[in-house]
């Protein structure tokens, strides 16, 4: 096995049989009361029953239930370590999230994630590539991740640049992924990245764009959310107040 198939290395039973029967529906009504995981410490990864058993629906209220842990100050007891050694054997996590590479918005940490329960791709802008959607295409079709997260955040920086047409380097190029973004938000006050109030519009026209271009470019990840077997969810995260909200 080379390091490549290590870091994507996924059980194949992760991928096999995924239907709501016997032992797996019983873990999915033990699931529906925490939308998640039973209260208390947790001392494994994310299981393949677990994580089939529920619904996309239930995986995006999984995520924001993690969020309202985080505001609250109240998180999930892990061992982390339990973690690490439970998902060597196998993967199975419930979302691949697509994010901004911000300091401030780490996925895991402001949806009170543990080691094996997301995909995470972060990129300046929350941006979307051949290469991101492939490995969206992975964590679904593959792996059996039942949700794909686009997640913006406020004050995005990246958003700010492309406003303000920042010149740097290959970030000139990245940037201008962003352009249609800013032309297509309405916006009647000072469209300038001083002006934060329209810096956080255009973030959230960029997270409904990428939800798009996610759609439009992925006929993998289309069928599949139109199959119901996956969810193509926007939000974004006020770094300010430490909430996510859908979008």
């Amino acid at each position: 096995m080379t390091g490549h198939d290590d870091c994507c290395a996924v059980d194949r039973r992760g991928f096999l049989g995924r239907g709501l029967v016997g032992g797996g529906l019983a873990a999915g009504l033990a699931l529906v009361g925490g939308l998640g995981w039973a209260d208390g410490a947790r001392a494994a990864s994310l299981t393949q029953a677990q994580r089939d058993a529920m619904t996309p629906d239930q995986v995006v209220q999984a995520m924001l239930d993690g969020n309202a842990r985080f505001l609250s100050g109240v998180h999930r007891q892990r061992d982390f370590l339990a973690e690490m050694r439970s998902s060597a054997s196998g993967q199975y996590p419930m979302a691949v999230t697509l994010s901004c590479i911000d300091s401030r918005a780490p996925v895991e940490a402001i949806c009170d994630l543990g080691i094996g329960d997301t995909f995470s791709a972060r990129v300046a802008g929350n941006a979307v590539n051949d290469d991101i959607l492939g490995s969206m295409e992975f964590s679904c079709a593959v792996a059996g991740a039942k949700v794909v997260m686009v997640l913006g955040h406020t004050k995005c920086g990246a958003i700010k640049g492309a406003i303000d047409n920042v010149v740097l380097g290959n970030l000139t190029l990245l940037l201008a992924r962003f352009k249609s973004a800013v032309d297509a938000t309405e916006y009647s006050g000072d469209r300038s990245g001083k002006n934060y109030g329209f810096v956080d519009a255009v973030a959230v026209t960029n997270v409904r764009m990428v939800i798009d271009t996610i759609r439009e470019r992925s006929e993998v990840l289309a069928k599949l959310e139109k199959a119901g077997k996956i969810k193509l969810v926007g939000a974004m995260y006020d770094i300010s107040t430490g909430k996510i909200a859908l979008v």
